[in-house]
């Protein structure tokens, strides 16, 4: 009877502790909310590779045709969310009144390395592209909205919290063959976007 009395007295002396290490083990293993920064980020770059004639791959490239866009969205921890949109004028060409540009408008999820001022990233989505396309000025216009897919990745450097750059690779193409009168006809339209700008994160 002593030693179970003896034994229960230190049962219930050790108890608390138990609970108390316990709950401590709790509050410092578990995870920390993610802070969550927006940012806005404008670029230009050029287009290659696929149906970018002008430039067969990123550094054999006859004629860089420009191209520019803004990107908005967020991080928080590995992953983040952006609204990409593209604009490619004279995608197919140029020639005098001829007017043609590739629009894209993207939906992507990022993949985001956080760590330090050189954050590398990856990203996927899905979205519209539209192409467009004018021969001369007596022609009638001809586009089409079809959806596509892009996957690529690119590294953003900060400068402090706010202030960065950031350079990255695209590979855009559509799900369904594209048609453009005279210019494009019955394949799905494939190219890359290199670009490099400004993030500012908020």
């Amino acid at each position: 009877m002593h030693v179970v009395g003896r034994h229960s007295r230190y049962h219930q002396r050790m108890q608390p502790r138990i609970c108390l290490i316990a709950l401590m083990s709790l509050v410092v293993l578990r995870p920390l909310p993610a802070r969550a920064d927006g940012f806005l980020s404008g670029f230009v770059g050029y287009n290659f590779g696929g149906d970018s004639q002008n430039c067969v791959s990123l550094r054999n490239c006859e004629e860089h045709r420009k191209n520019w866009g803004l990107s908005i969205g967020t991080t928080g921890g590995l992953f983040g969310f952006e609204e990409d949109f593209g604009y490619a004028p004279d995608f197919f060409g140029s020639a005098p009144g001829a007017d043609n540009a590739v629009l894209t408008l993207m939906s992507n999820l990022l993949v985001v390395i956080p760590a330090g001022p050189v954050q590398p990233y990856g990203l996927v989505g899905l979205g519209l592209v539209r192409p467009h396309a004018k021969l001369d000025p007596s022609s009638i216009a001809s586009d089409q909205n079809t959806l596509g897919w892009d996957i690529g990745g690119g590294v953003n450097v900060y400068f402090g919290h706010t202030f960065g750059i950031r350079g990255d690779v695209r590979h855009v193409r559509t799900l369904q063959d594209i048609t453009l009168g005279g210019v494009f006809s019955n394949a799905p339209l494939d190219f890359f976007r290199a670009s490099a700008g400004i993030t500012l994160r908020f």
